[in-house]
């Protein structure tokens, strides 16, 4: 049970988790194996005493009338060489076109065994079938947006405790209140515990839902109702934890807060679930090498553009992932300063999502080819607005440190061209275009990032 502090009570009330659909399922027909007596040649080596052989439609039909939830294989007449599943459910025979790939599936979802597939399949027929207007308005009054961190921007309201009726959305509205509870039952615990403060800087975030196997029973953290099926109930977020129903996930506001449970690494993690699971206004790796490069690198020459040991930057990117802040990049523990540089120009090739996003390229490159100087500003600060906030800030912080090293240019012989060279690949990468086109793109990569350095007290 998920539990939450009413301000009015010094006391934990849970919410009520609807149970209709639990019960419907508990309802469903069970699976009824109906297996063949004779020896069937050419059965195929997956499939058991179910199997039949190519018997006709009204055979299985015959076969099958005896109880809801019987089932049976058979070869299609038609089509040989295919297979069918036949299923008795509301007293007809449904037939399923079977596929095996290693593992059994009429649809999306693949089983290990057939009595797996069926038992799935015979639930979701039954709440379908019973709870089909149900199931059209679960996403109506969410309890997410009671708990979820929506709340934490809002001013608190208390809500009356609704009585509990399964055909009704229903379940206590939970308040804002003291959140110092430690539970840690689900998600939305956690986002409930969250301060305001604790949010700071507040990055938008998209879900990162995968479909998921959910072990024991389980409610969907949107519209709290029950999760129904044997595998694949729902989907999770891979970065907060979020359980939720599949179309309940199409309306689950762009509001994750990483989990540093699920975000195990550093290099090759998305930027902004990054700075949101470590709750920085950057990532840890940009700030600690950037002030690292500053305080004993900026007059060696060739900065950025020297490559350092490939071992040892990989060394470096290994402690990021390992320690996090806690990383030694100190001059003990690496004294050549390019391990340091070539660490960082490699945490921007790692991002998923580019530093200059896939969707903002385009409009990049666009403004780049403009040769009025005045016009190709302005266009830079309207193209900067389509990135992501933490991505701007991060782009910003750097583009200020580069700013910094091109006033060493005399010791260090790196001018605003040579670092739009070195990093215009690194964090602009062009969205699946054919490789003429890239290649054509790079000149204007390194002019983007000269304007943006020799700018960057204009544009940010």
């Amino acid at each position: 049970t998920v539990l939450f502090l009413f301000p009015d009570h010094d006391e934990y009330r849970p919410p009520v988790w609807k149970s209709y659909l639990y019960q419907l399922q508990q309802e469903a027909p069970h699976p009824r194996r109906v297996t063949c007596t004779c020896e069937v040649d050419n059965r195929p080596k997956y499939y058991g005493r179910e199997y039949h052989g190519m018997i006709s439609r009204e055979e299985a039909d015959q076969l099958l009338s005896q109880a809801e939830g019987s089932y049976l294989i058979r070869e299609s007449q038609r089509q040989p060489g295919t297979y069918t599943l036949a299923l008795r459910f509301g007293n007809q025979t449904r037939n399923f076109r079977l596929y095996h790939d290693g593992k059994h599936f009429v649809g999306e979802k693949r089983f290990e065994s057939i009595h797996d597939l069926v038992t799935d399949g015979l639930i979701t027929l039954y709440i379908e079938t019973k709870a089909a207007e149900y199931i059209a308005k679960m996403t109506i009054n969410p309890i997410y947006e009671h708990v979820g961190y929506t709340t934490l921007n809002q001013e608190p309201t208390l809500k009356k405790h609704l009585p509990h009726s399964p055909e009704a959305p229903d379940g206590p509205v939970p308040a804002k209140g003291e959140r110092n509870t430690e539970e840690r039952l689900t998600s939305l615990v956690r986002r409930a515990t969250l301060r305001e403060s604790d949010l700071a800087p507040k990055y938008e975030k998209v879900h990162n839902f995968k479909v998921h196997t959910f072990r024991g029973p389980h409610w969907c953290e949107y519209c709290a109702n029950f999760m129904w099926g044997l595998i694949a109930q729902g989907v999770k977020c891979a970065d907060c934890g979020l359980n939720v129903h599949k179309q309940c996930s199409k309306v689950v506001p762009n509001d994750c807060q990483p989990d540093l449970r699920h975000v195990k690494k550093v290099y090759s993690c998305d930027l902004t679930t990054l700075v949101k699971a470590h709750n920085t206004k950057r990532p840890m790796v940009v700030d600690m090498c950037i002030q690292e490069i500053e305080a004993r690198g900026l007059q060696s020459e060739g900065l950025y553009r020297i490559s350092g040991f490939s071992e040892l930057i990989e060394d470096v990117k290994l402690a990021f992932d390992r320690d996090g802040e806690k990383a030694d990049i100190s001059s003990s523990a690496y004294e050549d300063i390019n391990i340091i540089t070539g660490a960082l120009k490699l945490y921007f090739r790692e991002l998923p999502i580019p530093l200059i996003t896939y969707d903002a390229y385009p409009r990049f490159i666009e403004t780049a080819k403009i040769t009025d100087p005045e016009k190709r500003l302005e266009s830079l600060h309207e193209a900067l607005k389509l990135l992501p906030p933490a991505h701007c800030e991060t782009l910003r912080y750097l583009m200020a440190h580069l700013k910094r090293v091109t006033q060493y240019e005399k010791e260090n012989l790196m001018s605003s061209e040579n670092l739009g060279i070195v990093f215009g690949p690194t964090l602009m990468r062009a969205p699946e275009l054919d490789a003429m086109t890239a290649l054509n793109d790079i000149r204007y990569q390194r002019l983007v990032v000269e304007t943006l350095i020799t700018n960057e007290d204009v544009l940010f």
